[in-house]
């Protein structure tokens, strides 16, 4: 990719041409006018030689792909951040890896007043536990660690952590030598986040959006709360993303609301809504999902946080006040509360004031066929996470150890939510799972249960468009006249069109179709590289000798 290049400015007109653009205002695109920050044209070869010398910038795509910029529609930035300059545990194969890796961390982190990792998954370990509180103490020369689980829902900790949290013995979730839960995990995660300096939380949110960036992410949810950071980090994160470029962030502060006065705070924050991970339940992963009949590895159905009065009280509140929404929802029982609570306000204020407000449900994973049905009928956003499916999905994945493969199976049901007319915007609850946006759309096109494959295409839209569509925006996430100029460049191979069948993984390259072309995404190929991105026509990355 090559480019004859004037001083960069907000207003200058960009002229890119000889690639393939995906837009469905033209599926043959080959070129696009970008001015003021919008896209002004997408057409042909041909036409593009009438605005060659009317331009600022003419960039030769030479052959590349140009999309428009992912969203990822739930992120948590900070500690995604943390993770990639921090202590990663993900790569870690055994539970001696693992503590091997906290041995490493420590000798090369002197300094540190708290030693912060993620990412351990001790279902993937031979050894089929976590940590203990001793072997932790001993790995960390007896520091102050806290080592959250991969899904972030409990965490172990050593005994000088505990320390520094009066109390911590008399909440609920602690296990004198077991991961903690519920408030002993929120106490031990606001001690070991508290530790951290505002320098070093604004290297972790660069590092993070800098990713993300580098990715073709032009815009992150950032699903932010007290029981998961902290107003100064969410503030600042804000502040930091609107005075420096780089992807533009959209917060969520989630926050129960019970009347106006709430709704006026959480808009002073900052935030669009009080929405994204307002906890209804927990995870599979640290069995606090909450599930109508136990677990299949634990004698209990999980934890509830809120009820569906509780939630009831909160879209009543919330829709009132204009804001939107949301809640984290995972176990069949906790989405039965949401979808209860949402009916009893509906009920209240009626169904097109409800709709209206595009409220959101982040994750919602064990769907039946009256959850889903609901879903559609009350308008509500499905903000989930394919990654989840290609982590610990199948016949041998961690779902089907907490719940049986039959219950497994009905995880994640993608193909019925878009039959049914369910809004999806795709993300990755990073650093739960990386931020990775084709390999997100490559796992809900090639879901581990066939029956909840959806089309490569239909993915696509639910990572692009679906995100903006999540946050009340009709008008972007995709590359027609008129859009925020958000897009991504891209070094693939041959584009192809999926056929109209349910054999997902079957491809087709018939011109005729007159439906723009994707990179072919089948596994084990590989995937698309990001050469440049674009945020409201700024180059927010642009990869090195390209």
């Amino acid at each position: 990719m090559t480019e004859s290049a004037a001083p960069q400015s907000d207003h200058r007109t960009v002229l890119l041409r000889g690639g393939e653009v995906h837009s469905p205002a033209d599926p043959f695109a080959t070129a696009m006018v970008v001015e003021r920050g919008h896209v002004a044209w997408v057409g042909s070869e041909g036409a593009a030689d009438a605005f060659a010398s009317g331009v600022d910038e003419v960039i030769d795509l030479d052959g590349a792909l140009v999309t428009p910029a992912f969203t990822d529609a739930h992120v948590h930035t900070t500690a995604t951040g943390l993770a990639l300059t921090g202590l990663d545990l993900s790569r870690a194969r055994t539970l001696t890896d693992a503590l091997g890796l906290v041995r490493e961390h420590s000798a090369a982190h002197p300094g540190d007043t708290v030693l912060l990792g993620h990412g351990w998954d001790a279902t993937r370990w031979p050894e089929q536990r976590p940590p203990s509180r001793a072997e932790l103490d001993e790995a960390s020369g007896g520091r102050p660690l806290y080592l959250p689980r991969i899904d972030v829902h409990s965490a172990v900790v050593t005994t000088a952590l505990l320390d520094l949290v009066p109390g911590i013995t008399g909440l609920t979730g602690y296990h004198p030598d077991a991961p903690l839960t519920a408030a002993a995990h929120h106490a031990v995660r606001s001690a070991a986040h508290g530790a951290v300096t505002p320098a070093q939380r604004a290297a972790a949110q660069r590092a993070a959006l800098a990713h993300a960036a580098s990715l073709g992410i032009g815009t992150v949810h950032e699903c932010a709360g007290p029981d998961i950071s902290d107003e100064g980090d969410f503030t600042a994160l804000l502040r930091l993303a609107a005075a420096e470029p780089g992807p533009r962030v959209v917060g969520y502060w989630a926050e129960h609301v019970e009347g106006a006065k709430d709704a006026r705070r959480i808009r002073e924050l900052g935030a669009i809504g009080a929405a994204g991970d307002l906890f209804v339940d927990g995870s599979l992963g640290s069995h606090t999902a909450c599930l109508h009949t136990p677990y299949a590895d634990a004698p209990h159905t999980g934890a509830a946080h809120l009820d569906a009065a509780a939630v009831a009280a909160h879209v009543t509140a919330c829709t009132e006040a204009g804001l939107q929404a949301g809640f984290h929802a995972i176990g069949d029982a906790a989405l039965t509360a949401v979808v209860g609570g949402i009916g009893a306000a509906v009920e209240s204020l009626g169904l097109a004031r409800v709709r209206a407000a595009r409220h959101r449900v982040e994750h919602a994973e064990m769907l039946t066929p009256e959850t889903i049905a609901a879903f559609a009928e009350y308008g509500l956003t499905a903000s989930v996470q394919p990654a989840f499916d290609a982590a610990w999905g199948g016949e041998d994945g961690m779902y089907a150890q907490r719940l049986g493969a039959e219950r497994a199976r009905t995880l994640n049901p993608y193909a019925a939510l878009l039959r049914a007319g369910v809004p999806l915007a795709f993300g990755s609850d990073s650093p739960v799972t990386p931020l990775d946006p084709w390999g997100t759309v490559r796992a809900a096109a090639f879901h581990r249960t066939p029956e909840h494959r959806i089309s490569a295409r239909a993915a696509f839209t639910a990572h692009t468009r679906g995100g903006w569509r999540a946050i009340g925006r009709d008008d972007a996430g995709v590359l027609v006249p008129g859009a925020p100029a958000d897009y991504a460049v891209w070094r693939t191979e041959e584009l192809v069109v999926q056929a109209p069948d349910d054999r997902v993984a079957r491809w087709s390259t018939d011109p005729r179709s007159g439906t723009p072309g994707l990179p072919d995404l089948t596994p084990g190929g590989e995937l698309p590289r990001c050469l440049r991105t674009v945020v409201f026509g700024q180059t927010v990355f642009a990869r090195p000798n390209e």
